[in-house]
């Protein structure tokens, strides 16, 4: 008896009632930084987890693109918005669909499926660039797919409503709709790099099973703040692809914005986690 009172005493004094917080968390023994992705990194080209990686985005983005424009057409095609799931349908399409495939695809390829996500982690030395770039083209063939098997279910359907593709809505400027999605991509970037880092996992060992989450939600409340604004990108694959298959003028009249915007704001998040929220404290000497 002695001996377990002994146990539980040592125990308390181990872990004690009040933990430090954030930073003051941390300690060597429970994290250490990994090292930067190198910049380039020819051994990948030869190794088969870097092809099946990009096999992932392009099938990932393919399904993204593919349940999400097919959500569009059913909204916009009916005459009265109430018989359909509305723009909080098209956002939850939109949520739910990242939350899926980012749960499925995070331990192939990390689950990027948006290549203003790539590029945040790429600026952050989370992946190389070879990576980087094979992951962005993989994305935007996926998206170009995915739209593509959309407007095969009905042409004239598809092109008479817009395709899905993104553009500024009448009333607002180009400035509004670059403003729109430089914020829209900061927040899903800054909860991109929150709900992945390293830091928090060594804490808190259910962050990455819950990572999905939360990546998802911020998709979703973005969407219902901006699609009556852009049609919110935020993700230049998705952009893309719908242009394509689409392919009308006024589609490609501010195409600029939904690949300028998205990366302003992934680089803004990347800088904005990275050097200020977490950034290494000083140490006083002795």
């Amino acid at each position: 008896m002695e001996g377990k009172e002994e146990d539980v005493r040592l125990g308390a004094n181990k872990f004690s009632e009040r933990q430090p917080i954030g930073t003051a968390a941390q300690s060597d023994k429970d994290y250490k930084e990994p090292p930067p992705a190198p910049l380039f990194e020819p051994g990948e080209l030869t190794s088969w987890s870097f092809y099946r990686a990009g096999i992932a985005e392009f099938m990932a983005t393919f399904l993204f693109l593919y349940i999400t424009i097919l959500t569009v057409m059913g909204v916009v095609k009916s005459s009265s918005k109430c018989s359909t799931v509305g723009i909080q349908g098209i956002a939850w399409a939109f949520g739910g669909m990242i939350f899926a495939l980012v749960y499925c695809t995070a331990g192939i390829s990390g689950g990027h499926i948006n290549p203003a996500v790539t590029f945040g982690l790429f600026l952050a030395r989370k992946l190389s660039l070879t990576r980087a770039l094979f992951y962005m083209v993989m994305q935007c063939l996926g998206a170009i797919c995915g739209a593509g098997v959309v407007k095969g279910y009905q042409k004239g359907l598809y092109e008479s409503n817009g395709g899905g593709a993104n553009v500024v809505a009448p009333g607002y400027t180009k400035g509004d709709g670059l403003g729109a999605e430089i914020v829209g991509t900061f927040i899903l970037v800054y909860t991109v790099f929150s709900a992945t880092d390293a830091k928090r996992n060594a804490r808190d060992s259910h962050v990455p099973i819950l990572a999905p989450l939360p990546i998802g939600f911020a998709v979703f409340l973005v969407h219902l703040a901006t699609i009556p604004i852009t049609g919110t990108g935020i993700n230049p694959a998705r952009s893309l692809g719908a242009a394509i298959i689409y392919n009308k003028k006024h589609a490609w009249d501010d195409h600029w914005i939904f690949w300028v915007g998205p990366f302003i704001g992934a680089a803004l998040a990347a800088i904005y986690h990275q050097i200020v929220i977490r950034a290494i404290p000083f140490k006083s000497r002795p």
